[in-house]
């Protein structure tokens, strides 16, 4: 059986965890969801071939999988024994382990020994009903979830209530807390809750527990959790992994169960009599009693949750970096026809050579970026005017390229060689066109009619045109295709009589 492959993202991620945050493999197995024994393979590989952290980061994620997989090896695994098959057989009379054995080699001849039967069977049957005790080490976990109840705060203008959620994180060693009012669930701030939650700790810890809320796991599993790609970005930015508790296991996040209960007790209930008029009034009071809590003395330490911070948790925490994480949100997109993307109602260019393919686009306040396969292909600076197009010229074909070279000045110029009724018709035409641009297709055609019919014959047509208020270059070609340039234009239309004053003609005014 050849040995599974992981996506390549994943292998590129397993060696930044290992190589540059120095976490252990079972640590990495679970915030990226693969076996621990993928991630040894991954990290055993990686240094069979000699590849290094600055090497990996140089190699595209295809080529750095060529260089893992490309001397794949067959490897026979034998196949472990089902211990829960094992339970309900030993029930039955008669039955026990060194006859299950005998079964299971007839079965598996290449198998298991019966020593090593034996011991997978009681390593299982011990772990059954049995709650583990965590053991929290100094910077090593941050819990983090919402409380269940929410705080609310008044709109002064109109009287409306807004209720919002309430963010609690606490570190596993010292139970130090933090918490405040954010306006909801949704990824925004849920990710500037837990910035801010690193700040008010003045460092970063190796693990981040979060409850598997929308906003961190896009996919709920027990075993395989999909972490929500912004904030999986947000982890790697802060140098920390994200392993989230598993759903329906409150003893997995405990710590923080308890500080929420610590939260809705000692800070939300002496919020019940008082009223506040926005939410930064009541992120003001909550930081209050958030340093009250965090100095009241524990009884079953006999220290404060801030002293026990300063003494476990602050000197072996990651230091923050230099600047915030920049909030973006990523979106499937598909390039269309003409070589663009549509997000938000603008329109961004790709390399034409993408056309129809599905793109992974990045969005963040001032940039879109434009992902395939893990590359960066296309980059630029976010338009808020909706319908426009951002165009680099290095996406567009040759041919469409040379369309470029043009721009209005250039065009008027050109069309005064023609005549001045031409030059008068191009410059109707570019003023017409909400954008210049979108006339430069009628312009160009009127020059092709040019050397098509002659300049005089041109002439005649544009100023055929202008008299009709067209502003298109069918319409010139229309006139030129029929010879209508040839025929004497009509006299202008008489001037209409004066109005009739009398006392019987009621006027237009009448029937207004």
């Amino acid at each position: 059986m050849a040995t599974e492959r992981l996506p390549m993202r994943k292998s590129k991620e397993i060696l930044r965890l290992k190589w540059v945050q120095e976490h252990r493999n079972r640590h990495i197995a679970r915030a990226l969801d693969v076996g621990v024994a993928s991630v040894s393979r991954v990290v055993q590989r990686a240094a069979a071939v000699g590849l290094t952290w600055e090497r990996v980061q140089a190699l595209s994620e295809a080529d750095l999988e060529a260089a893992l997989y490309g001397a794949e090896r067959k490897q026979v695994r034998a196949p472990l024994p089902d211990p829960q098959w094992m339970a309900l057989e030993l029930k039955q009379p008669g039955v026990t382990l060194q006859l299950l054995h005998v079964e299971y080699r007839e079965r598996h001849p290449d198998g298991y020994g019966y020593t090593q039967f034996c011991e997978h069977y009681r390593r299982w049957a011990r772990r059954q009903r049995v709650v583990m005790r965590q053991v929290h080490r100094a910077g090593e976990k941050l819990f983090t979830d919402f409380a269940g109840k929410k705080p609310h705060w008044i709109d002064p203008t109109t009287g409306e209530i807004h209720e919002v959620e309430l963010f609690v994180a606490v570190l596993g060693a010292s139970n130090y807390t933090y918490a405040e009012a954010t306006e909801s669930q949704r990824v925004p701030y849920w990710l500037a809750a837990n910035t801010r939650a690193l700040e008010y700790l003045g460092g970063v810890p190796a693990i981040i527990v979060p409850d598997q809320l929308k906003s961190a796991v896009t996919g709920a599993c027990r075993y395989e959790p999909d972490i929500q790609r912004t904030f999986a970005e947000w982890a790697e930015h802060y140098g920390t992994v994200i392993i989230p508790a598993r759903p329906a296991h409150p003893r997995d996040k405990a710590k923080v169960e308890v500080a929420v209960q610590v939260v809705e007790r000692w800070i939300l209930a002496r919020l019940r009599h008082q009223r506040f008029f926005s939410l930064a009034e009541l992120n003001a009071r909550i930081a209050e009693l958030l340093a009250d809590v965090n100095a009241r003395v524990m009884r079953r330490y006999g220290q404060s949750r801030r002293q026990l911070f300063e003494t476990l948790d602050r000197p072996v925490l990651k230091a923050l970096p230099a600047e915030r994480f920049t909030y973006a949100e990523w979106k499937r997109v598909r390039v269309n026809i003409d070589y663009h993307v549509a997000l938000d109602r603008q329109y961004y260019s790709a390399p034409f050579q993408l056309v129809h393919v599905i793109l992974d686009a990045r969005l963040t306040a001032s940039t879109v970026e434009l992902f395939h396969q893990g590359e960066r292909v296309a980059s630029h600076a976010r338009s808020s005017r909706p319908g426009a197009f951002i165009t680099a010229p290095a996406h567009m074909p040759k041919s469409h390229q040379h369309h470029l070279e043009w721009t209005p000045s250039r065009l008027v110029t050109w069309a005064r060689t023609v005549g001045p009724e031409t030059a008068a018709l191009v410059e109707a035409i570019l003023a017409d066109r909400p954008h210049p641009e979108q006339g430069y297709r009628s312009c160009l055609g009127l020059m092709r009619l040019a050397r098509q019919y002659g300049a005089e014959r041109t002439e005649r047509a544009c100023a055929r045109a202008l008299a009709a208020r067209a502003r298109s270059y069918k319409h010139v070609a229309t006139i030129l295709q029929h010879g209508l340039d040839r025929l004497t234009p009509a006299p202008p239309a008489p001037p209409s009589a004066a109005p009739v004053v009398h006392e019987h003609v009621r006027g237009e005014q009448y029937y207004r």
